[in-house]
């Protein structure tokens, strides 16, 4: 399976870092590519790649449903497998990337896990909930969520007995894409400087831990 990789940041990076990108939007978007950016200068190597329904989408332009979790799965073990070191590889995405990465970091014994915006549960059904495999998880997880998101509300989260692995990042007044409101005082950018820097510490903690 050939899969195509955008690349950010040096390749003597101590760790790389894999982004998959959510369910509508490809991997050279404004959110996945300003979060690429950002992480790259922080010293890091970043990968964003597309699952094949999107790949698709950039040679004819059709608009797909995502392919099934099966599929997804298997595009990021090729993509895991192919880039080697799982023990410099960190792993994540947006939304639905950051889910499927969070379905295959264990057995892929992966350094960390980054979700930008976990899917919690779909927007207006919080009973339906995609977490069962979150109370398990072993991997050191950092999830970045914004506190407006309808994909799982501070509220709700804080009910879920989430794996002690599992750390999470609040961005302040972020929906599903981070972007806060104008009444916020705040912008696009801080709440993506400030995920970065999470996403930083985080990483760094891992690397003195090793």
């Amino acid at each position: 399976m050939t899969v195509d990789i955008i690349w950010n940041g040096p390749q003597t990076a101590d760790l790389t870092i894999i982004l998959a990108h959510g369910a509508g939007a490809p991997m050279d978007s404004p959110f996945m590519t300003e979060m690429a950016q950002r992480l790259a200068t922080h010293g890091y190597r970043v990968g964003r790649f597309e699952f094949p329904y999107m790949a698709k989408r950039r040679i004819d332009g059709k608009k797909r449903p995502p392919d099934r979790a099966p599929v997804l799965i298997e595009t990021f073990h090729s993509l895991i497998n192919h880039i080697g070191a799982p023990e410099r590889l960190v792993i994540g995405g947006k939304s639905m990337g950051g889910r499927i990465a969070s379905m295959i970091a264990d057995n892929m014994t992966v350094k960390g896990l980054l979700c930008l915006g976990y899917p919690f549960h779909p927007t207006g059904k919080p009973e339906k909930t995609r977490i069962d495999h979150l109370h398990t998880l072993k991997t050191p997880t950092l999830i970045c969520h914004g506190t407006r998101d309808p994909f799982g509300s501070p509220d709700e989260i804080a009910k879920y007995s989430l794996s002690p692995a599992v750390l999470m990042h609040w961005v302040e007044d972020g929906n599903h894409d981070f972007t806060p409101r104008k009444s916020s005082g705040r912008d696009t950018g801080q709440n993506l400087d400030d995920c970065a820097r999470a996403i930083h510490s985080f990483l760094q903690n891992l690397i003195s831990l090793s």
